[in-house]
């Protein structure tokens, strides 16, 4: 049991305890305003592209395929230059 939580309904039980679990984490954002959003963000994305190729025949191949999709190069020529 968690102390100072009263309430008997699993629901709010498991709140709790994912609360006390992650207190740490909670406060130290407050503390540093730091996420994980960009990681999670950029795993996502090289997600995307693993389904959208139904799997790679080698690690090799994947690799060049996040880096040509997550590795920020401008491919297009530019057309205008900036004086």
């Amino acid at each position: 049991m968690i102390p100072g939580v009263r309430s008997q309904l699993p629901p709010i039980v498991r709140a709790a305890q994912t609360l006390v679990r992650h207190i740490g984490g909670i406060f130290g954002f407050f503390e540093n305003r730091v996420t994980n959003a960009i990681t999670e963000g950029l795993n996502g994305k090289i997600q995307r592209i693993k389904r959208a190729a139904h799997g790679y025949r080698n690690l090799d191949n994947f690799m060049t395929a996040i880096y040509f999709h997550c590795g920020g190069l401008q491919l297009y020529p530019q057309t205008h230059t900036k004086a």
